[in-house]
């Protein structure tokens, strides 16, 4: 039965514990999304208001809590380097237990709370970021995407297109939407490209492509943000 004396055993699970396998489970997504060329890659721990930077991690208020890993701009940007970068999180979870399980059986680590709380909250994180479910905020679980892509879904797999293409009559830049239709025009090419990704964000995933004398080139790509 849970007593006084089992609260600094709380504190140190949520407080200390559970962040720790957050942040790893971050870095499996990180490690994936750099493999597969990823750029401008950055991780939140914790939600809430920021409180701090440090190179490509930003620590919020209830850093115990939650977590995301963003990034650009994939080089190998397919079904399945994006199951890979959504699995590794988990993965990287699965080692941490594996290693745990194993420097103790070798006695090189003693069986303690820690060790204990360790495994059991990591095992529990990987069940829940595996199970196939939506959240309420209309975030998917890694498993849900996971199961998507390998089922070849439409809403998993098809990408919005936003075109920047050069009107020769007007002598203007277009942005067109992913239906070709027209959002807005500019005389500077970098001026209607930065539109461009300004709408592509906010809609993963997305690719920008430029299009001049026929050619379609890619100038950008937004996967899916993993958990």
């Amino acid at each position: 039965m849970f007593g006084i004396s089992d609260l600094p055993k709380f504190f140190l699970a949520f407080f200390l514990v559970m962040p720790l396998i957050s942040i790893l489970h971050e870095a499996g997504h990180v490690f994936f999304a750099w493999l597969m060329g990823g750029k401008n890659i950055k991780v939140s721990i914790g939600t809430g208001k920021p409180i701090f930077n440090w190179g490509m991690i930003e620590v919020r208020k209830y850093y115990f809590w939650y977590g995301l890993c963003t990034f650009e701009n994939l080089k190998i940007n397919r079904r399945w380097s994006n199951i890979l970068v959504f699995g590794g999180g988990s993965l990287f979870n699965l080692i941490g237990v594996l290693t745990v399980m194993i420097l103790v059986e070798q006695q090189l680590m003693d069986t303690n709370m820690f060790t204990y709380q360790f495994t059991y909250f990591s095992l529990y994180y990987i069940f829940f970021a595996l199970f196939p479910m939506p959240y309420p905020d209309g975030n998917y679980s890694d498993g849900k995407i996971i199961l998507d892509l390998l089922r070849n879904r439409k809403y998993a797999v098809m990408e919005r297109v936003y075109r920047v293409q050069w009107n020769s009559e007007k002598k203007q830049w277009y942005v067109l939407n992913h239906e070709k239709e027209f959002v807005e025009a500019f005389e500077n090419e970098e001026e209607a490209s930065s539109k461009a990704r300004e709408v592509a964000k906010n809609y993963r995933p997305s690719r920008v492509v430029n299009i001049k004398d026929g050619e379609e080139k890619e100038i950008h790509n937004y996967p899916r943000i993993p958990l």
